[in-house]
């Protein structure tokens, strides 16, 4: 640890903000004003010019400089011509119509993004037969070259001879392998792809790519497909990130682009590095894996050109016709539409061309191909056709997504013309409005019952329609005709689980728009069709379902129990703790009883609203009388004993306004009282957070009214607390860790220690070590960071000690700066605790990589590093060579992205132009080397 030898960077505060200030440029008296309209006079720009220097034209003739802001009352200001264009209701110009066009085109918060479909479709789509999987092996050594044309370039031979590495035996075949098992070797593929990218290993991790989506042309176990579509775009999505990351970051020098960049604003090394992976992905002879691979890096086509993308998505639709197999071809559909919302919302004419091209493959289900395939797997087509379900489901909700009603239309047109194709059918009523759906109510209902039931049986259909007119209201004339043929449908299902789901949905269409009469005669078919076999025992769920929208639309105690099958269908529920549950929803209804805990806490909010309204004026003597008095009256009530304590420490700080910071003998003893008043009332708190932060706030007052054995007692209570602050607290009812909170209060508590003197009996720097003592002998988390955390947190702190001026303090308070004077002893104190606190963290460090802790390890690394560039006296050759084996041990464990290292190297690059810092530039040398390799 004496290695370190730790010296603390001399800081000039003030000449570093002047620094980090906005340069300054003198305002000169001219014609011109912010506000004014510009005119442009020269449309032509030279390069070199400064990027977004305009020249502009006065309307003012005159060759006196005229007042700016007098110039603007003829009307030319911007809000005048707001003012002006409202009044006159003007058409809006093609700009402004264009931006709000983009602007209605972006996805919004309204749209159901993948992510939330994705953990469905894994655990819905599952299988027990055996799977198979081909491994990536790495490319063969010493091959014979593929290609023995010298007409062909080099360059374009070798990419080409890589990536026939894959096609001829880089890969090996693994058979017999369990879903799970076959999950797991999905996430090897994607770690591997990862660790090749890090590695610069570009071609291998293509080669991953393709090889996964090959696996997508696979269809032998066909009830898996869909969850292994999830898998394989899982690894399409890391690898097209990985791409567009890394040609941005090409980009980026000396400054990111903007979000909003266009094709001109990039350079040409990043446009002939995106060119190169599209010709990789051109020389991939599938088609299934070459379009899956240039779907993902759909994204990259707006570095090359401005309607890259536009151009793209139609022939990426066009390509998928040339898929055979309709389940492989709806779901690389569904993958260009995802790819298509998140890059090119606005191309609704390519997302509808999928969806009409799908509709054009529905004939080849029937086919003998498909269905010799499905006699062979011994799979029937009721399952066979929800297979369909989450591509089609998708590709309709990408297409009906802000879509005007005619589009609906269109669609139902669509149907009647196919047949009305129950699948078809089912995932439009998913996908559109319910508004759209519910004015069409009937219409549906006919399809409905002209659709063939052996593939997709009605009553799933109903069960769509039904979800839509729950959040819907149909013409009210419809409504009875609507419940009643729903019904019919519905109480001829034989299955109890699949009757109970259809008519749990329909109950609230039931209550919403009809009486108690209906809704009984409901309940009533219900306990006809679940008491048989007690198959009410296996729908709990949904019957509690009917239940809780039953009180939603009943709110008469009256009412609900006329219901003559009310309490016969209450009597389905037999089993103790689900009984109990409900009742209990009952209660909650009609009774809207407080429990304690509530009571109290309204008691509370009302107890302290009055409180905070009570004033005595200038008379704080009385004020401080009232809060005594309120402590003893509330004593069982905690908040109010927290609000108690918040108005007495604003109390002394309003003395010390009102005295401007100079106390008199009388002052001093009312504000060491508001002192005594806090220490005397925090320990009866029982929230222990509560006391740690009232406990630093109420010693922070004290120091600011000059008490500073009153903040040192404050502040040594927080110290003794800490220990007893338990690994997990509760929060509204839920158990959570309570590290997070306790490693904020501890930088608070770090914060705050810099404007705190030593007391003269205690010892150097006692209370930063008593903290540290403390954060020692802590018992943290299993497999927690948390303590070196606050060690590499001390670290500022010890450094702003060391300085000749604080950052910060507090008026007639001297601090140690004034105490020390800069002492030697005292220096040397504070390099000795540094030297311990960076040994403490060094040994952490070999710890995490003995345990393959690389994330972790990482991480500290980085942060260690930080905190060396910008406290640590970086002459000192041993601990810049500290930093560099940090900077390099976080790179080395794939912690920090491009990014964070370029903006890190412009940082030192910056710092070392300034005085005294030159010696930066030898680091940075250094650390630009590793970085590159």
């Amino acid at each position: 640890m004496a290695a370190v030898q730790w010296h603390s960077r001399a800081r000039r505060y003030e000449s570093e903000l002047q620094s980090c200030g906005l340069e300054v440029a003198p305002v000169e008296f001219s014609d011109y004003h912010p506000l004014k309209s510009i005119t442009v006079t020269d449309s032509k720009s030279r390069r070199g010019a400064r990027k977004g220097s305009t020249s502009s034209s006065s309307s003012s003739s005159s060759s006196v400089a005229p007042d700016p802001l007098s110039s603007m009352l003829d009307g030319t200001d911007p809000l005048s011509m707001f003012a002006a264009a409202s009044a006159s209701e003007s058409p809006p110009t093609l700009s402004q119509s264009r931006k709000r066009r983009e602007k209605e085109d972006e996805v919004g918060v309204d749209f159901e993004p993948w992510s939330s479909k994705r953990g469905e479709i894994l655990a819905r789509f599952t299988t027990t037969e055996k799977l198979s999987i081909n491994l990536f092996m790495g490319s063969e050594k010493g091959k014979a070259p593929s290609l023995a044309s010298s007409a062909v370039s080099e360059k374009v031979r070798t990419r080409l001879e890589e990536l026939d590495d894959l096609e001829e035996g880089s890969q090996r075949e693994l058979l017999n392998l369990s879903q799970q098992d076959y999950v797991n070797r999905i996430e090897e593929l994607n770690q591997s792809l990862k660790e090749a990218w890090a590695s610069d290993q570009k071609v291998k991790a293509l080669k991953i790519v393709i090889q996964c989506s090959k696996l997508l042309s696979d269809t032998a176990v066909i009830q898996f497909y869909p969850s292994k579509f999830v898998l394989i775009t899982d690894i399409l999505d890391t690898f097209g990130r990985l791409v567009y990351e890394r040609i941005w970051s090409m980009c980026s020098d000396p400054r990111p682009l903007p979000d909003s960049f266009t094709a001109d604003e990039v350079n040409d090394t990043a446009k002939e590095t995106c060119l190169n992976w599209f010709f990789k992905i051109a020389s991939i002879r599938e088609l299934i894996p070459r379009l899956y691979v240039e779907v993902a890096l759909l994204k990259c086509n707006r570095f090359l050109t401005k309607c890259g993308i536009q151009e793209t998505v139609p022939r990426l639709t066009a390509m998928i016709r040339g898929i055979g197999d309709p389940l492989v071809a709806v779901y690389a559909r569904a993958y260009l539409c995802r790819i298509g919302m998140e890059v090119a919302p606005h191309l609704k004419d390519s997302l509808n061309k999928n969806f009409f091209d799908l509709l054009g493959t529905f004939r080849q289900i029937h086919g003998d191909s498909v269905q010799n395939q499905l006699v062979l797997q011994r799979v029937e087509i009721p399952v066979y056709l929800t297979l369909y379900s989450p591509a089609i489901h998708w590709i309709l909700q990408c297409v009906s997504y802000r879509a005007p009603e005619a589009l609906l239309t269109e669609m139902m047109e669509r149907c009647k013309k196919l047949g009305n194709n129950a699948l078809l059918l089912n995932s439009v009523m998913w996908a559109f409005r319910a508004e759209f759906i519910a004015t069409r109510a009937t219409d549906f209902i006919g399809m409905i019952k002209d659709c063939d039931e052996a593939g997709f049986p009605q009553h799933l259909l109903f069960g769509s329609l039904g979800r839509s007119l729950a959040c819907a209201d149909p013409p009210e004339a419809e409504r009875l005709p609507i419940l009643n043929e729903a019904w019919k449908v519905i109480t001829k299902v034989r299955s109890p689980q699949d009757y109970i789901n259809c008519a749990e949905i329909w109950v609230e269409f039931t209550c919403r728009h009809f009486t108690k009469r209906e809704v009984n005669t409901v309940l009533s078919d219900i306990i006809k069709h679940m008491t048989p076999d007690r198959a009410f025992e296996d729908a709990y769920p949904q019957l509690q379902s009917v239940i809780r929208k039953i009180l939603t639309y009943f709110h008469d105690f009256s009412v609900l129990f006329s219901m003559e099958r009310f309490l016969p269908f209450m009597d389905m529920f037999q089993k103790d703790s689900v009984r109990v549950g409900v009742c209990l929803s009952i209660m909650d209804v009609f009774i809207n009883a407080l429990t304690l805990e509530d009571e109290k806490r309204s008691l509370a909010l009302l107890i302290n609203g009055f409180i905070r309204m009570v004033s005595f004026g200038r008379d704080f003597e009385q004020q401080l009388s009232f809060c005594v008095e309120a402590r003893a009256t509330f004593c069982n009530l905690e908040p109010v004993l927290v609000q108690l304590i918040h108005t007495v420490n604003q109390l002394a700080m309003e003395t010390r306004r009102v005295m401007r910071g100079s106390h008199s003998r009388k002052t001093a003893a009312f504000v060491r009282a508001c002192a005594a008043y806090s220490f005397i009332t925090i320990p009866s708190l029982t929230s222990i957070f509560s006391r740690l932060n009232l406990y630093l706030l109420s010693g922070q007052v004290a120091l600011a009214n000059q008490c500073l054995s009153q903040a040192d007692a404050f502040l040594k209570a927080a110290v003794s607390v800490l220990p007893e602050v338990p690994r997990s607290i509760s929060i509204e009812g839920k158990l959570r860790s309570s590290e997070g909170f306790l490693l904020d209060f501890i930088n608070n508590f770090l914060s705050a220690l810099l404007v705190v003197p030593d007391h003269p009996e205690a010892g150097v720097l006692f209370l930063v070590r008593g903290l540290l003592n403390m954060v020692q002998d802590y018992t943290w988390e299993d497999n927690s960071d948390a303590k070196v955390h606050v060690y590499i947190s001390a670290l500022p702190l010890l450094a702003a000690m060391s300085q000749e001026s604080y950052l910060y303090s507090i008026p007639k308070v001297d601090s140690n700066e004034t105490l020390y004077g800069g002492d030697p002893k005292f220096l040397a104190e504070i390099n000795k605790l540094c030297e311990t606190l960076i040994g403490q963290v060094l040994d952490h460090l070999k710890t995490l990589g003995r345990d393959e802790s690389v994330h972790r390890q990482g991480s500290l690394a980085f942060s260690l590093f930080g905190c060396l560039l910008a406290h640590g006296d970086l002459r000192n050759n041993k601990l810049n060579q500290l930093a560099v084996n940090l900077w390099n041990l976080s790179h080395k464990q794939g912690y920090c992205n491009t990014r964070t290292s370029v903006r890190t190297l412009e940082f030192i690059k910056h710092q070392a132009q300034q005085p005294d810092m030159a010696h930066l530039s030898d680091m940075l040398h250094r650390l630009t080397l590793q970085s590159r390799t």
